[in-house]
């Protein structure tokens, strides 16, 4: 992708089934959670940049020993950060104490057999070292500390923050992290507390009943009160500071997560390569956490899984296989490959079947596998022609014919190369646009000029400013005939509010081509109609709110709005002809089969809050209001 989004966010968990002393014997040292913790974060970082924490546990701490441990920083760097801080407290305890397990487990910080790593990218513009997860909630009952991090976005903070306020709570934030802290927070207590007089006639005191509230604590009812409101894509999980944990994946398999259990260990990511390389295992042997469910391990190491809440019209997204998740996952190779491959006929159309004066390239470095796919499709393609025109000559063909068939062949070059990584630490924004024509350069003479058509092919394209502002320019420079740009996914039309940082309708090209095409035909009042609809639905409840914005679209056919795309996107002066091809959403469902959510190009949102999410943002459009659509 030409602009990378600020998308998603990475957890980790960890849960050691042995004592320390097994891991020390067996792999040589106690440290061996920690260790695969910052290998399952290291592997992630792609999901989050701009800051990273840690939370560990100790099950068996004694009473006036610190039970709950945590590491947050700021920045790129943050997971060296965290673990370097982590490593650097071992330095305090000598090499005899440090290869001692058992002293470890009583002494040494982070020593614990219950892991929480996360990895942040927001999608809320709120900032600072408070927002880095996990989050944590003290108490001096174990049962009651509870420590969490995710991969999620609510489009409700307005209801779950009012329901906090008629608990009686203060929330300290407006923000979805601290409010998803506190109703879980809550809920926990309740349990707690349910327990603790269920047990008041029992005569037991002391440890002995706080172990017994502790072993009876019922996770899934408390995970089912705390998000029976919860509208939104999420991965959450959660240590308590007893020892239990869970991993609670959304009814709508929106977010992605998935786990690896024998009987040393627990292991949860959200990816599955991830855990098949910190872990040598082979793919089959991870599995991926079901809708709506929990998998939920005890103190004792007892591990189980509890349907929270029933699984609703499935909509896994559709982004983690286009694009956000590592490409070394198997089954997302080749569903990349396949987006690639099923182009075929639009870019047979674009070029005019004219493969023998075309050149394919793509846009590094996420679209590359979708170009071996494209590659692929064409070389069978060119095959098929090579097998026609040898039948079509018989017997009569001569050598020279035949080894010019055979010579015929698609032409690949490596022509857009990512040159720099550029800083953002020039304000102005001219400068900065000056500056980003420079991220990409072109490999010259690597197309005929003026005879060969160049197919470039990108992974999708959202604002499309660096198409405009580099890229089109850019290879213009080489002289194609044509310039065909390619998205494998389809015209990115609609706000996301489930994780990935893109709600604001003005940033879409697509959008943009709309709007501008309504204009110069006349139908200005079709704008004018959706906002009027947007605004009197805006305090319905959001279980009735309409996508009045798919209205801007309709009277479109897909090739009119890429067309004017094009048009936007073609900066003044350019030589070539300049066409965008897209991907079909029946071609994305055809390569993506078990990840059909698709709310992004269709503007069908799997939960009630998406509608309200896209209403909120055609208000803010149309009122001129440069803000993100929800909290």
């Amino acid at each position: 992708m030409t602009e990378p989004l600020k998308h998603e966010c990475g957890i980790a968990m960890i849960r050691l089934l042995k004592p320390l002393e097994y891991y020390q014997e067996k792999y040589g040292t106690w440290q061996y959670g920690l260790n695969k913790l910052y290998l399952l974060m290291e592997k992630q970082h792609n999901r989050g940049q701009e800051g990273a924490g840690l939370s560990v546990i100790k099950t068996d701490s004694p009473p006036g020993n610190e039970f709950l441990f945590r590491e947050r920083a700021l920045g790129s760097s943050a997971i060296s950060e965290i673990f370097g801080s982590v490593y650097d407290q071992f330095s305090k305890f000598t090499q005899e104490e440090l290869g001692d397990p058992q002293f470890a487990s009583q002494n040494i910080p982070f020593a614990g057999e219950l892991f929480l790593g996360h990895l942040r990218y927001s999608t809320t513009n709120k900032q600072g070292l408070s927002y880095i997860q996990p989050l944590l909630r003290r108490n001096n009952w174990k049962s009651r500390t509870l420590t969490v991090a995710g991969n999620f976005n609510f489009t409700n903070v307005d209801e779950i923050f009012k329901t906090l306020l008629q608990q009686g709570q203060h929330p300290r934030d407006y923000a979805d992290t601290f409010v998803m802290l506190e109703i879980m927070g809550h809920a926990l207590d309740r349990e707690v507390q349910y327990e603790f007089d269920k047990q008041k006639d029992s005569g037991l005191k002391g440890e002995a009943l706080s172990g017994l509230i502790e072993k009876n604590l019922d996770i899934p009812f408390l995970l089912n009160r705390a998000s029976r409101k919860w509208d939104g894509g999420y991965v959450v999980g959660g240590l308590i500071g007893c020892g239990d944990a869970f991993l609670y994946r959304d009814p709508w398999g929106i977010r992605p997560a998935f786990y690896y259990i024998d009987d040393e260990i627990v292991v949860a990511a959200s990816e599955r390569p991830v855990i098949q390389t910190t872990m040598n295992l082979d793919a089959s042997a991870i599995k991926e956490l079901e809708p709506g469910q929990a998998l939920i391990v005890k103190k004792d190491g007892t591990t189980y899984f509890s349907q929270i809440r029933e699984k609703e019209k499935l909509a896994p997204c559709s982004f983690e296989r286009i694009y956000f998740s590592r490409g070394s996952d198997a089954d997302i190779y080749r569903e990349r490959k396949e987006l690639g491959s099923l182009l075929l006929p639009r870019i047979l159309k674009a070029i005019n079947s004219d493969i023998q004066h075309t050149v394919f390239s793509f846009i590094p470095n996420t679209a590359e596998v979708a170009f071996f796919g494209m590659v692929d499709a064409f070389n069978k393609h060119m095959n098929e022609v090579k097998h026609r025109k040898i039948v079509e000559k018989g017997t009569s063909i001569t050598d020279e014919e035949l080894t010019k068939i055979l010579s015929m062949r698609v032409r690949t070059e490596k022509v857009v190369i990512k040159d720099i990584k550029l800083r953002t630490f020039i304000a102005q924004e001219k400068s900065r646009n000056d500056l980003a024509t420079h991220v990409y350069d072109v490999t010259y003479d690597s197309i005929v000029p003026y005879q060969d058509n160049l197919v470039a092919i990108d992974d999708s394209i959202v604002r499309g400013t660096t198409l405009k502002q580099s890229i089109i320019k850019m290879l213009d420079r080489i002289h194609p005939k044509k310039l065909v740009i390619v998205s494998s996914s389809p015209q990115i039309r609609y706000p996301d509010c489930y994780g990935i940082d893109m709600s604001r309708l003005s940033e879409f090209a697509a959008f943009r081509a709309a709007i501008e095409l309504l204009k110069e035909r006349g139908m200005k009042s079709v704008i004018d109609e959706v906002y009027r609809k947007s605004v009197e639905q805006k305090d319905k409840p959001k279980e009735e709110i309409v996508n009045y914005v798919k209205e801007i679209y309709a009277p479109f056919t897909d090739e009119d709005i890429s067309k004017k795309m094009a048009e936007i996107l073609t900066p003044p002066g350019t030589n070539a002809e300049v066409e965008i091809v897209f991907q079909s959403i029946e071609n994305l469902h055809k390569a993506c089969p078990n990840n059909c959510g698709d709310w992004y190009f269709s503007g069908n949102y799997p939960t009630p809050g998406g509608n309200r999410m896209v209403n909120t943002a055609f208000i803010n459009y149309y009122e001129g209001i440069n803000q993100r659509s929800y909290c």
